[in-house]
């Protein structure tokens, strides 16, 4: 069916862009600090922690194409895909508090309970992120309304990182008066009440308005068979992979670089909430910058920009706070416009996908890339672990010169290169705005004739 060629109101782009604030409150902190919190305040080895962060992962990735064919095929008063916010909203917020517990077990305990808390965690992050995503891709058809969409959605869910790596460190200080464990578990509680009441919201002010032509049969193989034919979805799966391999690698190691390499963790939240401040403004140049140069060109100048500054962290000295600071601000400023443009892109290549085949699996189309940014993490957190090892850290005493030498490296040139690769992955993407635009008034045609 067609969908109103109207602008979204405003209460309804807020309402949507607070599901990934609501999101964020639980993912960004897996992003910073449950490395940090397995090896410092639950006793796990660095190398097991990775481990552990990459098998959930890849395991997890592999309920995403699950989670989008059952949201593909969800049929309710309300739409396909809203209802799974409000049905996994509270159960997230309980998964996230229990991944932050510390039990009184022995060191296999405490491992069997990281593996059992997290996986948990995942499953329902999967069933709630996965149709949270495809919403954008039916809420409107228009291309240029899907970038604006995805700008608002990251410019929320930039606000809830802002949070939460602004004030964690400090909040798990004030909650556990030098205990860690109860301080970590009481700030997930805060976290987790916050995630909720943001999934309600979106779920309340949205509203679905694209659905597939009434005359399409639910496939799954044959909507496989679509995707792995879709060479611009392959082209988002390496890319979506790369960004969030770097992702893990430099979010994952940066409180340790405050804390081995700057001995300055009073900064920690500073440094970040000033560099996702800036990555706001970033996002918010998204649109305009994609209207100007397309949305291909403007990923492809605005990640290589991101690629050697982050590349030039290892040049400076400790002692060079003020030019950390400055790299950090053109570095988020740099990359923040990639953050929605990524997101658009993936509706577009859903609408490739409709147009190419007569068929729409929208969430399944969305579950896919997430799957890539999950293998992403879980590869760049195992990295991690096994680089900390290798490169000599012991969460007790004081760090060797390797050891500092690889956090260093960690937080710069190993994530950079990652973006790099994807560089060069982009030029494999061949939907540039011009072709997008054709697809959609031609599917509009076609709505219009099922009418």
């Amino acid at each position: 069916m067609p969908d109103k060629q109207t602008p979204l109101s405003i209460k309804e782009r807020l309402a949507y862009g607070l599901g990934d604030s609501g999101a964020n409150f639980i993912f960004q902190t897996q992003i910073t600090f449950l490395l940090y919190f397995y090896t410092d305040v639950l006793g796990i080895a660095a190398a097991t922690a990775g481990q552990i962060l990459l098998v959930s992962r890849v395991v997890d990735a592999f309920n995403d194409p699950i989670i989008g064919a059952l949201a593909d095929r969800t049929k309710t008063r309300w739409g396909r895909y809203r209802p799974w916010l409000l049905w996994t909203a509270v159960p997230l917020a309980v998964a996230l508090v229990l991944c932050y517990t510390t039990p009184q077990f022995v060191s296999t305990g405490k491992i069997v309970w990281a593996i059992i808390t997290y996986n948990v965690l995942m499953i329902i992050y999967a069933a709630n992120n996965i149709p949270y995503c495809a919403l954008s891709g039916v809420m409107t058809s228009d291309t240029h309304e899907r970038t604006s969409l995805a700008s608002w959605r990251f410019l929320c869910a930039m606000a809830a990182t802002l949070v939460v790596n602004m004030f964690t460190v400090d909040l798990v200080q004030y909650f556990g008066r030098g205990d860690q464990a109860l301080g970590y578990q009481l700030t997930m509680v805060l976290w987790g009440a916050l995630a909720v009441a943001c999934f309600v919201i979106a779920f309340a002010y949205t509203k679905e308005r694209v659905s597939p032509d009434p005359r399409q049969r639910s496939n799954l193989f044959q909507d496989l068979h679509d995707l792995f034919h879709n060479g611009p979805w392959l082209a988002l799966f390496i890319l979506g992979v790369l960004i969030y391999v770097q992702l893990a690698l430099r979010g994952g190691s940066m409180l340790y670089y405050f804390t081995q390499y700057l001995d300055r963790v009073d900064l920690f939240g500073w440094f970040n909430g000033l560099g996702l401040a800036v990555t706001m403004v970033g996002v918010f140049l998204a649109k305009p910058l994609a209207e100007r140069l397309g949305k291909r060109r403007t990923f492809h100048v605005c990640l290589f920009l991101s690629a050697m500054l982050m590349a030039a962290f290892a040049l400076v000295p400790r002692e060079r706070i003020a030019a950390l600071f400055a790299l950090q601000i053109l570095m988020q400023l740099s990359f923040g416009p990639t953050i929605p443009l990524l997101w658009a892109m993936m509706a577009d290549v859903a609408d490739y996908g409709e147009w190419k085949t007569g068929r729409r699996s929208t969430a399944l189309m969305f579950a896919s890339i997430v799957f890539g940014t999950k293998l992403g993490l879980g590869v760049g957190a195992w990295l991690n672990g096994r680089l900390l090892e290798y490169f000599g850290y012991s969460a007790m005493g004081e760090q060797s010169e390797s050891a500092i030498r690889g956090i260093v490296l960690l937080v710069s040139v190993l994530p950079a290169a990652a973006l790099l690769i994807g560089v060069g992955v982009l030029f494999l993407y061949r939907l540039d705005d011009r072709f997008v635009n054709e697809i959609e008034q031609d599917l509009s045609e076609r709505r219009s004739e099922t009418c």
